[in-house]
């Protein structure tokens, strides 16, 4: 194999080459956290258009609900909410799949963890909406509470990201 194709993979006692340049792989692993950081921008403004959403739900007079409706808060909320558990679940599994090709095994530590922890209140935040269609005021709080959950992790790993980032610009010791 010549020098400028830098990737094996090893599945179970097999070994698999993959033909991937060394600039090609050095680039994917910027890729995770690029998008990642897109993501939480966009978990951001899904933040804002469920508080609209819930401001147009309990507005006191008609007058305060009419110009709340007109902007559709609820189901761009939703269709947010969508994109944001398919890119959640796609970041996660993609910067594993990175990780993997890049190194031949995954780094088991509290980034992987937490990671893996969001894309799963994600899904269960998600998993809630039909509930939360019929009026189910609890599966709303819980929700609710979950996304917070989620941004709040989400802040830590940006951090925790960064430095992993750093890491990967720091030049090879031979």
């Amino acid at each position: 194999m010549s020098s400028s194709v830098s990737q094996i993979v090893r599945l179970g006692s097999s070994t698999m080459p993959i033909a991937l340049p060394s600039s090609v792989a050095y680039g994917l692993n910027f890729v995770h956290p690029v998008l990642m950081w897109a993501l939480l921008a966009l978990s951001g403004y899904g933040l804002f258009l469920g508080i609209k959403a819930k401001k147009t739900r309990t507005a006191a007079t008609a007058e305060e609900r009419k110009p709340l409706i007109k902007g559709q808060y609820a189901q761009r909320h939703q269709r947010i909410g969508q994109l944001i558990l398919g890119l959640m679940v796609l970041g996660t599994l993609g910067g594993m799949a990175v990780t993997y090709l890049n190194n031949g095994k995954l780094f088991v530590g509290p980034h992987l963890l937490v990671g893996l922890g969001m894309t799963t209140l994600v899904a269960i935040a998600a998993s809630l909406t039909a509930p939360m269609q019929q009026g189910n005021l609890v599966a709303r709080k819980v929700h609710v509470g979950l996304n917070m959950t989620v941004l709040t992790l989400f802040a830590w790993q940006a951090f925790t990201g960064v430095q992993i980032v750093l890491k990967l610009l720091q030049p090879e010791v031979v």
